[in-house]
C-alpha cells in the first residue's frame, strides 16, 4: 500500500497496518523536515505530486519490495501539502520473518520512492526566497508560467 496525504501521518496506524503473526522483524523509516539543506537554513517545505502517477508508482515499488524481499507487509504514506520543521514528512514500515530483509527492504522502498515517484519539494528560507529541490525542470517550468 502507497498513498499520499494532506493531513498528518498516524505513524500509529501505518504501523498497525504492517502487523503479520509471520513476521519476526518490523522496521520503520520516518522521514522528517530538517531545518537546513545543503548550508542554507530552511523555514519550512511545500510538497508537490501528481496524484494519480505517484499513488500508481508508489503502490508499483511497495509491491516490488514485496515481491523482491519475501515481505509480509509493506505499507508507505508521503505527505503533500505544507510541513514546518519537524513535521513528518513520510513514513515507511515493513515487516517479514527476517530483520535483514526488513531492513533492506525499508530502504528500497524510500530510496525509490526519492528516485521514481513525481513528488517535489519546495524549501523557504529566512530571506524570503524559496527555491524548487532535486526538481530541475520544475524552477523552470515556474519561471515561465507553464
Amino acid at each position: 500500500m502507497f498513498r499520499l496525504s494532506n493531513d498528518r501521518i498516524d505513524v500509529a496506524a501505518v504501523r498497525e497496518s504492517a502487523g503479520d503473526p509471520h513476521s519476526g522483524a518490523v522496521v520503520t523509516f520516518e522521514g522528517t523536515v530538517r531545518n537546513h539543506h545543503q548550508g542554507k537554513a530552511v523555514l519550512r517545505l511545500e510538497y508537490e505530486a501528481h496524484a494519480s502517477v505517484a499513488e500508481q508508482e508508489g503502490r508499483r515499488i511497495v509491491a516490488e519490495a514485496v515481491e523482491r524481499f519475501g515481505l509480509d507487509r509493506a505499507h508507505a504514506v508521503h505527505r503533500i501539502g505544507r510541513l514546518e520543521i519537524e513535521d513528518l514528512a513520510v513514513v515507511v514500515v515493513v515487516s517479514s520473518p527476517h530483520r535483514a530483509e526488513a531492513f533492506d527492504a525499508c530502504r528500497f522502498v524510500i530510496d525509490e520512492i526519492k528516485h521514481r515517484v513525481p513528488i517535489w519539494k519546495k524549501e523557504y528560507y529566512p530571506d524570503g526566497s524559496s527555491e524548487w529541490v532535486g526538481c530541475e525542470g520544475c524552477a523552470a517550468a515556474h519561471r515561465h508560467g507553464e
